[in-house]
């Protein structure tokens, strides 16, 4: 528990546990406080990415895993998977004139520019091109 002192004689307490969210307010000296600790609702941070062309800037490890970057609005993310996996985006990028893959995981270790995407998985969709309305006066 972490206390701080202030020139008017006021403490401030808090608690440093990250599964507690603590309220904090200045009290005299001569005053306890109590921190409020609200119960929080469990929750999965997961991430999913769409692509739609072989990302170009791929580098191969000593066991054929495949890592490379995309730019997701500003955030560079790194993704490394299995050659299996790899082979469904180049299976995607040969056999359809129209794709997308979402690359689903969750948030890893942070860069200095994004982060390193834990635990990826990808599952590739045919993308159709959509047939034109026909006008409804005919």
């Amino acid at each position: 528990m972490e206390k701080l002192d202030y020139p008017d004689g006021s403490v401030a307490v808090s608690t440093p546990r990250l599964e507690n969210i603590t309220k904090l307010a200045l009290v005299p000296s001569k005053q306890r406080i109590k921190p409020t600790k609200l119960p929080m609702t469990i929750g999965k941070l997961e991430l999913i990415i769409k692509i739609n062309e072989l990302p170009n800037n791929v580098e191969t490890n000593k066991d054929n895993w495949k890592t490379f970057e995309l730019d997701c609005d500003g955030r560079v993310v790194s993704v490394t998977v299995k050659p299996k996996i790899w082979k469904k985006l180049e299976d995607a990028a040969a056999n359809y004139p129209m794709w997308v893959a979402a690359i689903g995981g969750k948030m890893g270790e942070s860069t200095s520019n994004g982060f390193v995407l834990s635990e990826p998985n990808i599952q590739v969709f045919e993308k159709k091109p959509k047939e034109p309305k026909p006008e409804a006066g005919q």
